[in-house]
C-alpha cells in the first residue's frame, strides 16, 4: 500500500504574475488564505499556476518560496513535469532540493509519446528522486491518454505514488488494476463525488483557490459516509464550476480573484482576459454564491 500524501482537497493556486517577474508577497497571501480555509494540500506550479511560462529560476523560487511559507502546515505538492523527460528530471531533483512534499508530473505534450514512452519517461523521473510522483493526466490539454493497463505497471514502481485523474470514465478500471498502490485524485472540480465513488481519496481543485474549506468538507463527508451531504455539496458548485472553466484555466480563477479586489495579477501569453460577456457571468455565479468584494481578504 503506497503511503498517503494527502486525503481531501489540494488546492491549484495561482500565480500572481506582474509585468516584471511574480509578486512572491501576494503568493504567500494566497497560500496562507489556502490554509487558514481549511485546504488538506497545495499545489504549486501546475496549470493554474502557468508553469509552462516560467522560466527555471521562476519556476523554482515560486516553488521555494511557497514550499519555505507553509513551513509543514500542510504537503506541497510542485508541478515539475513537461514534455521533455531530462527537462522533468530537473525540476524534480531541484524541487526536492526546494524541500517540497511530492511532485507533480504531467504527460508529455506535443511530443506525443506511446503507452511503452509514458512507462519509460515516468520511470526515469521516479528513479531520480526519493520524493512521491503523482502523475497528471489531462488528455484535453495535453492529446495523450495514460490508459490503466499503464498505470498498472507504473504502480509497481515504489515511489509512483498517485495521479491526477482528468479522464474520469477510466477510473474504476484503474482502481481495479491497481489497488492501493496508485492513490486517485480527481482532476475535475465538477466530478469530484463521482470519482470518490470509484476509489479516489481526492481532488486537486480549482474552486479551492475561493473556497477552500468547502471543498476539504465535501471530499471528508464523502469519505465519512455522508454520501448525501457530499453530493448535495457537489451539486450545488456545478454553476461556479462552470463559470470557473468557461475560458481556459487559469483565465478565470484570476479574474475572480480580480472581480473580489484582491489583486492576483495577469495571466501571461498566450492567455489573455476574460471576455466581458463571461467575466459578467462569473461575477453574478460568484454574487450568487457570496463571492463579492471585500468577502474574501488576503
Amino acid at each position: 500500500m503506497k503511503k498517503v500524501i494527502f486525503k481531501g482537497a489540494a488546492a491549484a493556486i495561482v500565480t500572481p504574475f506582474t509585468e516584471d517577474g511574480i509578486d512572491f508577497e501576494q503568493l504567500k497571501k494566497v497560500v496562507d488564505f489556502e490554509i487558514s480555509g481549511g485546504i488538506d494540500a497545495i499545489v504549486v506550479c501546475g496549470t493554474t499556476g502557468e508553469s509552462a511560462t516560467m522560466t527555471n529560476e521562476e519556476h523554482i523560487a515560486t516553488i521555494k518560496c511557497v514550499t519555505d511559507h507553509v513551513a509543514g502546515r500542510v504537503p506541497v505538492i510542485a508541478g515539475t513535469g513537461v514534455n521533455d523527460t531530462r527537462h522533468s528530471i530537473l525540476l524534480t531533483k531541484l524541487a526536492e532540493e526546494a524541500g517540497v512534499d511530492g511532485v507533480l508530473c504531467v504527460t508529455p505534450y506535443y511530443n506525443k509519446t506511446t503507452q511503452a514512452g509514458l512507462v519509460e519517461h515516468f520511470t526515469k523521473i521516479a528513479e531520480s528522486t526519493s520524493l512521491p510522483v503523482i502523475l497528471y493526466n489531462v488528455p484535453g490539454r495535453t492529446g495523450m491518454n495514460i490508459a490503466p493497463e499503464t498505470y498498472e505497471k507504473l504502480s509497481k514502481i515504489p515511489n509512483i505514488n498517485g495521479v491526477k485523474e482528468c479522464n474520469l470514465t477510466q477510473v474504476p478500471t484503474t482502481k481495479r488494476l491497481c489497488g492501493d498502490e496508485l492513490n486517485i485524485y480527481s482532476g475535475e472540480d465538477g466530478l469530484v463525488t463521482m470519482a470518490l465513488s470509484a476509489g479516489a481519496l481526492g481532488v486537486v481543485s480549482v474552486v479551492a483557490d475561493l473556497m477552500p474549506g468547502y471543498m476539504s468538507d465535501m471530499v471528508h463527508k464523502y469519505l465519512d459516509g455522508k454520501h448525501e451531504e457530499a453530493y448535495k455539496m457537489q451539486l450545488d458548485i456545478l454553476d461556479l464550476v462552470d463559470a470557473l472553466f468557461c475560458e481556459v484555466n487559469p483565465i478565470p480563477i484570476k479574474e475572480a480573484y480580480n472581480i473580489l479586489g484582491l489583486d492576483e495579477g495577469i495571466v501571461r501569453l498566450p492567455l489573455v482576459h476574460m471576455a466581458p460577456a463571461n467575466r459578467e457571468k462569473l461575477e453574478k455565479v460568484l454574487a450568487a454564491h457570496g463571492l463579492t468584494k471585500g468577502s474574501i481578504s488576503l
